[in-house]
């Protein structure tokens, strides 16, 4: 089975059974269910073919099913209630033609409607509590994180990266008031955007809560996950830092002493060719606790230009990673390709938001979790960018505030960037240290580096649920610091 990082992201209030006692379940599916894999999810898997995949327990009668099928209609955008789609979804005549064959008395849960508000297809419940949905979630996760939604034609894809080129290119002789007024118009634009929604997009994981809560009901018993963070958090804080200029560099000490005066810890990326960087100043953050990552070769918005591009900046990049001791990346103005950055070869990269449509590379992934984009683990700015609340949108700190408590409620990773460069005044410091104090003595908050975060989640994703002397129990690397948690069925 896959294992990949987790997704729950369901609130505490949905999981009635902290326990390793209840009774075991033993699941069936006829193929891989990344979801469940990602969750920890015990299961076995018996393959079959066709167009439809299931999931089963003891009852042949419950199920869950789902479309694998290659006759679908590629949905751009279509709604299964809360969720959006961009994948492939079963027409309606098969859908109901599966129906016919299981048993039960079926009705329909939720019509899938296309842009224009057209039916073409639907969720299906049965009275025994078995699930149809009439696509693959593991496809729609996989577009979701990869942000294939934006690519909507290939001309639109070429503007854009034009556009940025130009942009970039240009910035430079820009004076700044005519460049931050150019991007407060702009903002007005970006506010529209459709998808992902800000300042957060639920899609994602509605659609996992959805999936985790069908594979209960099929087994008519509590399923046992392992919950996202370790043993007594349950959710994070992550503080990160981008140092753009020699400006920044210099500013580095107002900045950490916000946080230490806290108790806090953070990881701070540099730019190696664009300011000097000190040997001293990396050896000096890392005794205070800290971590330092590589932000780009020099913060030009080139290192994505082309593939060609990176490939030939890379050798430079990874130099000065070993020199640093960086495990983390993060590109400059978050530009990202997909397939793409598993080639940094670094441990984690922090480039992609989960929804941000306010940066020059608009968009996001849809997670506010860690997940696996090959082998590097992606860690998603989850938090409004600091340029983005006080410059942009002239807001103070309770808009960070505002998103870190619905992810804490969300069981999520609240990662934030704040740039040395740009925390110079007073006001915005003093907004800095108001939101750390708000979460100081949050006893629930796991208050981590990014490259502890990126450890953790491979040992999570290392570690399984087994039946041993009657009850689960986690085997594997993080065996002893997770916790295991229950859905429970609903009917």
């Amino acid at each position: 089975m896959i294992q990949a990082g987790g997704l729950s992201g369901i609130s505490r209030a949905e999981t009635s059974s902290r326990t390793a006692t209840e009774p075991l379940v033993g699941l069936v599916a006829t193929r891989p269910l990344g979801v469940l894999d990602e969750l920890g999810v015990p299961y076995q898997v018996a393959a079959s073919a066709g167009s439809w995949a299931s999931v089963t327990a003891d009852d042949p009668d419950r199920s869950l099913t789902w479309f694998v099928g290659s006759s679908g209609e590629t949905a751009q955008g279509w709604t299964a209630g809360p969720i959006r789609i961009w994948g492939q979804v079963a027409p309606e005549a098969e859908v109901a033609e599966l129906v016919g064959t299981l048993p039960g008395r079926w009705t329909r849960q939720s019509a899938v409607l296309d842009r224009s508000g057209n039916v073409r297809s639907a969720m299906w419940r049965s009275d025994r509590g078995s699930t149809i949905l009439p696509f693959d979630p593991d496809e729609l996760i996989a577009n979701l994180r990869a942000e294939r939604y934006r690519l909507d034609g290939a001309q639109r894809r070429s503007l854009t990266a034009a556009a940025r080129r130009a942009y970039y290119a240009a910035r430079p002789l820009m004076p700044r008031p005519i460049q931050i007024a150019l991007r407060r118009g702009f903002s007005r634009v970006q506010a529209r955007t459709e998808f992902p929604r800000w300042p957060s997009e639920p899609t994602l994981h509605d659609l996992i809560g959805l999936v985790r809560q069908a594979v209960a009901d099929a087994a008519g018993r509590p399923v046992p996950y392992i919950e996202s963070w370790p043993k007594g958090r349950s959710w994070a804080l992550v503080l990160t830092h981008d140092v753009e200029t020699g400006v920044g560099r210099d500013a580095i000490d107002g900045l950490r002493a916000v946080e230490r005066t806290a108790g806090y810890r953070s990881s701070w990326n540099l730019v190696p060719e664009r300011y000097r960087v000190d040997d001293l100043l990396v050896a000096r953050l890392k005794a205070a606790g800290c971590e330092v990552g590589v932000h780009g070769l020099r913060h030009d918005g080139r290192d994505m230009a082309s593939l060609r591009t990176l490939e030939s900046r890379l050798p430079e990049i990874r130099r000065w990673a070993a020199r640093w001791g960086a495990q983390g990346y993060r590109s400059p103005a978050t530009h990202r390709v997909w397939a793409w950055m598993p080639k940094l070869g670094f441990d984690y990269d922090s480039s992609y938001p989960d929804s941000d449509p306010y940066e020059p590379m608009a968009g996001g992934c849809c997670s506010w979790l860690p997940f696996f984009n090959e082998q590097m683990v992606e860690l998603p700015i989850t938090l409004p960018q600091d340029h983005t609340v006080f410059v942009i949108l002239r807001r103070d700190e309770s808009l960070w505030r505002e998103k870190a408590e619905l992810l804490r409620g969300r069981g999520g990773m609240a990662l934030i960037i704040t740039h040395p460069d740009y925390m110079l005044r007073a006001d915005r410091l003093r907004a800095y240290a108001r939101l750390l104090a708000h979460f100081e003595d949050d006893a629930t908050a796991w208050k981590a580096l990014p490259s502890e975060v990126s450890d953790w989640w491979r040992r999570r994703a290392a570690t399984s649920l087994w039946p041993i002397d009657g009850r689960w129990r986690a085997v594997g690397p993080a065996a002893d610091e997770i916790s295991i948690a229950f859905t429970q069925p609903g009917r």
